[in-house]
């Protein structure tokens, strides 16, 4: 069975509603629904036509026709089953079975055609069951809604706030200019009969008004008299209104800090500044960098595993580079070390020494990036329990509330530092109440994150675990997990014994430091 298309038309042939089930152009479906008018017999029985290349199957609903468009090799009698099935769904969405009727469900009517028909075929429904999937409801949906209204609330309450604040500060200071323009005139006024009465003060520069007991900047002694006038006027006192500054950006920085953004706020510079990490002062620098990309499951056990090292070089000064590297591995057989094409494979295949295939070339200083890359390593096969880290989440839902229990293992062979784990939850009003936790906490309302963060973890601390509660939600939204965490001990092991250099006779070993990191780059339980 192929349903080319589902349509509505009058018996004068104007098309009300067509829902096409598979791809065809505008052209051919206007030109099939133009056709079957004048091909509908008067007195016939039968309920259905066929041409060269389609057949309609259609039935009466009052003044209109319910037509199907199929193709000739479809089975009639699911057509007409499917034929049913739509005309017991019309009058389920229209209120009148004529043309304003259907024109004002029109979108509803195609909605219930989509779920009968689906691609051409038809779907094993009822007509209550289409009401449904057609009514569906969302419970994310509305919560989420919920809390777009009630910020829009909230915001409206602030702006009422701030506008009230803004009114009640013009009026004090009109209140205050006022004021201050009256006791102006008055002290203008008697300022020449009580000139006599002034006395100079100590400073030169500022005198004392007896009658009103004022204080007033003027000019020297010398100044000329018609600039005496405006002497003793002195500036509008500061009105106590809201003022935009420091308190105001202090607010919005909180309620940005709040909603869980990173905020850096500006600091003036000062000469006792923090100046610029110095360069590196060692001739030689190693870095030994081993990268994690692994998924967990759920329920227990890898889903993938990728461990990415690499080993590069940093030189001080150029005429240093004349060196070799002496390193050791772990002996991990798991781990496929490959070299740079520039480096002596040979030698460090049966010495371990990281030397050019050219010793009177020098090596490259590697100052402007992350140094030199002399040797990879990548390691993809590991059993749950080489992972450092591994998390349980336990959901279940009691009463109203969902009791959310996450459990991590650390294994032994790593000390972490700066673990964040980051769970997802679902969209709340409010941060989720944190029965229990090893460790701090953090929710990110902005992004509905929760991070529980551990400095570190050791010896003293390789289990840990968190509880907290959420309103009922399905176990899926609280995956994927994500982590985060550094360590200072590498699968492989690697390590720069000592540096060989190939000049001056092969003199002292060269000073050199080895850094050495692993990184969680993408770690998930899914």
């Amino acid at each position: 069975m192929v349903v080319l298309a589902a349509s509505i038309v009058s018996k004068s042939g104007k098309v009300l509603v067509s829902r096409q089930s598979v791809d065809m152009s505008r052209i051919r479906i206007e030109g099939l629904l133009a056709a079957f008018p004048k091909l509908v017999g008067m007195g016939k029985q039968h309920t259905y036509i066929e041409t060269e290349n389609v057949r309609y199957v259609y039935q009466p609903i009052e003044a209109l026709f319910l037509l199907l468009v199929t193709t000739k090799q479809s089975n009639i009698l699911e057509d007409l089953d499917t034929l049913r099935m739509l005309s017991k769904l019309v009058p389920e969405y229209s209120m009148s079975l004529d043309e304003e009727g259907i024109g004002r469900a029109a979108f509803e009517l195609i909605f219930a055609f989509d779920e009968v028909i689906s691609l051409g075929h038809k779907e094993s429904v009822t007509v209550a069951q289409v009401k449904q999937y057609c009514e569906m409801e969302s419970h994310e949906e509305k919560l989420h809604k919920l809390v777009m209204q009630s910020k829009i609330n909230d915001t409206k309450d602030v702006m009422k706030r701030k506008a009230n604040e803004i009114d009640k500060s013009k009026i004090e200071k009109n209140r205050d200019i006022k004021g201050f323009n009256s006791m102006s005139s008055m002290g203008s006024g008697r300022l020449d009969s009580s000139f006599n009465d002034l006395s100079i003060s100590s400073d030169g520069g500022r005198f004392r008004n007896s009658s009103f007991d004022m204080i007033s900047d003027v000019e020297p002694i010398n100044t000329k008299a018609k600039d005496r006038s405006r002497s003793h006027v002195t500036a509008p006192p500061k009105s106590s209104g809201m003022k935009l500054g420091k308190s105001g950006k202090n607010q919005l920085m909180e309620s940005l800090k709040a909603e869980g953004e990173d905020i850096i706020e500006d600091v003036k510079p000062t000469g006792q500044s923090r100046a610029a990490a110095p360069p590196p002062t060692d001739p030689f620098t190693l870095t030994v960098e081993e990268k994690l990309n692994v998924t967990l499951r759920r329920d227990g056990g890898i889903s993938s595993f990728d461990m990415q090292g690499t080993l590069s070089l940093q030189i001080l000064n150029q005429e240093d580079g004349f060196v070799q590297v002496q390193i050791e591995t772990g002996g991990n057989p798991e781990i496929l070390f490959k070299t740079h094409p520039n480096i002596n494979r040979e030698l460090f295949n049966s010495e371990s020494i990281l030397g050019l295939k050219r010793p009177d070339q020098p090596f490259p200083t590697g100052q402007g990036g992350d140094g030199v890359g002399l040797l990879r390593w990548r390691m993809q096969r590991a059993d749950e329990s080489m992972v450092p880290l591994t998390i349980n989440c336990w959901p279940s839902v009691s009463g109203s509330d969902t009791y959310v229990s996450i459990e991590y293992e650390a294994s032994s062979m790593f000390d972490l530092t700066n673990v964040i784990i980051s769970v997802p939850l679902p969209a709340l009003r409010e941060a989720p109440e944190v029965k229990q936790c090893d460790g701090d906490w953090r929710y990110d309302s902005r992004n509905s994150v929760l991070e529980w963060s551990i400095l570190l973890i050791d010896n003293s601390n390789r289990n840990g675990s968190m509880e907290f509660v959420v309103p009922p939600v399905d176990s899926g939204v609280f995956f994927p997990i994500s982590v985060q965490f550094a360590a200072t001990s590498t699968y492989s092991g690697l390590k720069v014994t000592g540096m060989i250099p190939l000049r001056d006779g092969g003199g002292a070993t060269p000073r050199f430091v080895q850094r050495t990191q692993l990184i969680a780059q993408n770690y998930q339980v899914a």
